[in-house]
């Protein structure tokens, strides 16, 4: 009979998000974790095989938890806008998990318009919002959010790595212009 688990693995997973979201991914390490619990590092393992497994559970937190900010945004007068704030609000608010989600080397480098449906799970909905908020098409709907998205993610890599801080007007003001200009510039081609 195996030995009855002393965490369950609900108490694992929030421990090690908790390391990650201080130390970073890098800091993650089973005897890290048993001490953040108050014990050796065996009873993780009656729970997870591996610290691979324990290392999975984190991301998928992670993601959980980055969901709630792109679902907060897609509530807001304009969708689109308030996923960019919420995307850069995680980097400020949550660097760490930030720089796991969408700052860490890929095995494979996707080409410009793979990257999106890659790394974010709600894709669809926010292209959707794009082309619902602003009546275009599909196509333009794709350009607007690609170009944007790297402009954004730019503002949240300078937040996650503490090189600049914005306030919130400023980002609402640099989303605005910066999407503002690139809509002009496709309706007119």
């Amino acid at each position: 009979m195996p030995p009855k688990a002393k965490f369950r693995k609900e108490e694992i997973t929030k421990a090690a998000l908790d390391i990650v979201k201080t130390d970073g991914f890098e800091a993650l390490t089973s005897r890290e974790l048993g001490i953040h619990l108050g014990s050796s590092a065996r009873p993780i393992f009656t729970v997870f095989k591996n610290m691979e497994e324990v290392q999975q559970a984190v991301i998928q937190s992670a993601k959980m938890l980055y969901k709630e900010y792109v679902n907060k945004g897609l509530t807001a007068e304009h969708p689109f806008k308030g996923v960019g704030t919420q995307y850069i609000l995680f980097s400020v608010e949550e660097p760490k998990l930030f720089q796991l989600l969408f700052m860490t080397e890929k095995p494979e480098i996707p080409d410009f318009f793979g990257v999106l449906p890659l790394i974010e799970e709600s894709y669809e909905k926010i292209l959707l919002s794009i082309q619902n908020d602003y009546g275009i098409s599909e196509l333009l709907a794709k350009k607007l959010y690609h170009h944007l998205w790297i402009y954004t993610h730019g503002i949240a890599t300078l937040c996650a790595t503490r090189m600049c801080r914005f306030t919130g007007d400023e980002i609402s003001s640099m989303i605005t212009e910066v999407f503002t200009s690139l809509l002009k510039n496709v309706k007119e081609r």
